[in-house]
């Protein structure tokens, strides 16, 4: 355990020396926040409504944080250790791969974490949202939809032949889910079609269950988007271990 300790915070150091990553998931969100906050204010989201637009945009926000981490971050550190064969040289230790691996997951889940917290405390300090779900709830949904994304950028990692394909992948992906998904503008201002297209998004259910938890719903209410974001886990996970086999480490 204390090796891995070590090897987290080396981790950890690496990942707050990445402008991209450190901006993205700790500032980027809280901008956006400020920018919409300052459109939106405490318009309701619907007439009669007692939660705002404000309060539906947080958790949506937290889903942006997530595909940050899961989407962009953890895959292509992932893959960029595999092309400059750092594995191979953590291989011949007694740490080994898996060490370097778990670490870089366990750093990322720390780094969304905080991300999600910092937007929280920036919610409710300047535009005072409602929070009325069990942190349980949302807990649960944060690690799941987490859990979801981790997996997506896996398989991205397992995919791809070398950085270069990872990354055109990974930023895709990320920012075709990131603007159909309600993650930076809520789905309610989409046009039909653009639904229909974030409806096989997984970001959108990620999205559609954060909301739901942040406003007090039942996650018995949420059934279709537990079991999607269940099963992108499991799929992706699997798929993407079964790909990983085949690599060539060396």
């Amino acid at each position: 355990m204390k090796r891995f300790m070590m090897i987290c915070n080396m981790e950890l150091r690496l990942y707050t020396r990445d402008f991209f990553g450190f901006f993205f998931t700790l500032v980027f969100p809280v901008l956006m926040l400020l920018l919409f906050g300052s459109i939106f204010g405490d318009t309701p989201i619907y007439e009669g409504s007692d939660l705002n637009m404000i309060d539906i945009s947080v958790p949506a926000y937290a889903v942006m944080v997530m595909g940050v981490t899961g989407l962009i971050s953890l895959p292509l550190i992932l893959a960029g250790y595999k092309e400059r064969k750092i594995y191979k040289r953590f291989d011949a230790t007694p740490v080994g791969k898996k060490s370097i691996m778990a670490a870089q997951v366990f750093v990322n889940l720390i780094m969304t974490l905080m991300g999600i917290s910092i937007l929280l405390a920036a919610g409710k300090m300047i535009y005072h949202i409602q929070i009325k779900g069990s942190i349980l709830s949302i807990c649960l949904s944060i690690l799941l939809s987490t859990a979801a994304m981790f997996s997506i950028g896996f398989l991205f990692t397992a995919v791809g032949h070398d950085l270069k394909s990872t990354t055109l992948l990974c930023y895709l992906f990320y920012f075709i889910m990131l603007f159909l998904s309600g993650a930076t503008m809520p789905d309610m201002m989409f046009p039909d079609t653009i639904k229909k297209i974030s409806a096989f998004l997984p970001m959108t259910h990620a999205v559609d269950l954060m909301q739901g938890a942040f406003a007090g719903d039942s996650l018995s209410l949420h059934g279709k988007e537990l079991l999607i974001l269940g099963l992108v886990t499991i799929v992706c996970t699997a798929a993407g271990a079964a790909f990983y086999r085949k690599k060539d480490w060396t």
